[in-house]
């Protein structure tokens, strides 16, 4: 219902999500979680078969968006591993692999993904969620971050935001599930008996991922960052945005995660 503006860009592909429940086989002593406990039975997997994904952590769970033209080659691509249903008037309906099997040709292994520049900034991060009811209680304080707080200066010299301190914040409603992440200075904006987190209270650290603006034809984007930190057991919350990638970790992880990185680059080249 939006109406067309020359001010908003509409990817071209439609999009289906994908949400990976666990069967508990999981390995023992398997302790990660986000991005990087599907990292080697669905994100590495679709890389490998062309299949570009947009990755949305929440503080539930995770989802994976896929484009629907590719659904064939998602369903031939994790049908081994998963069994997989498609929701059809609110329940859950098996999908047999016959249903996609007519035309379907095994794409060739995939080349090497190309390894985009990842960056670090200083600015530490906290993932929250909030109880439905109370979100009236900070609707206009959201309202006021998401669309009049001001960011760090943009330089025009060099077309970029000056990443010792990047701004970032994002919101969103599934299923009436709320997860918000937030910087810790805006955070203390809010309530703060209103915004839950976990016990611990944790803080995360960001790895942005790419130079410029990524698009959505490449794949193997998510993998780049999610593979090493799936093999280092170190979880990781990521979530895709239209122009570039980010992945929060935890704070006391950020100089291995970027390490891990580092080596994978250098070994790539």
């Amino acid at each position: 219902e939006l109406p067309p503006s020359e001010f908003m860009q509409v990817a071209d592909s439609t999009w289906l999500v994908l949400s990976v429940v666990s069967n508990g086989r999981e390995p023992p002593g398997c302790q990660a979680t986000g991005v990087t406990k599907i990292a080697r039975s669905v994100i590495a997997p679709l890389a490998e078969h062309h299949v570009s994904v947009l990755m949305l952590s929440t503080y539930q769970t995770d989802f994976i968006l896929v484009r629907e033209r590719d659904l064939p080659v998602v369903i031939h691509t994790l049908a081994g591993e998963f069994d997989i249903y498609k929701e059809e008037s609110g329940e859950c309906v098996p999908v047999p692999c016959d249903d996609v099997s007519n035309g379907f040709l095994k794409p060739k292994p995939a080349a090497s993904p190309t390894l985009h520049p990842v960056q670090s900034p200083q600015t530490r991060f906290c993932v929250l969620t909030v109880a439905p009811d109370t979100l009236p209680a900070i609707a206009t304080m959201l309202i006021d971050v998401l669309f009049y707080s001001h960011g760090p200066p943009w330089d025009a010299a060099t077309g970029s935001q000056d990443l010792d301190s990047i701004t970032f914040f994002s919101f969103s409603l599934i299923e009436g599930y709320i997860s918000i992440v937030m910087d810790a200075e805006t955070q203390k904006r809010f309530p703060s008996d209103l915004l839950l987190t976990s016990s611990t209270g944790e803080l995360w650290r960001m790895v942005r991922i790419g130079g410029q603006p990524l698009g959505f034809d490449e794949c193997g984007i998510v993998a780049q960052i999610a593979e090493p930190l799936a093999a280092a057991d170190i979880s990781a919350y990521y979530i895709s945005t239209f122009n570039f990638d980010h992945a929060l970790v935890p704070e006391e992880g950020i100089a291995e995660v970027i390490q891990l990185l580092q080596q994978r680059q250098e070994s790539s080249r």
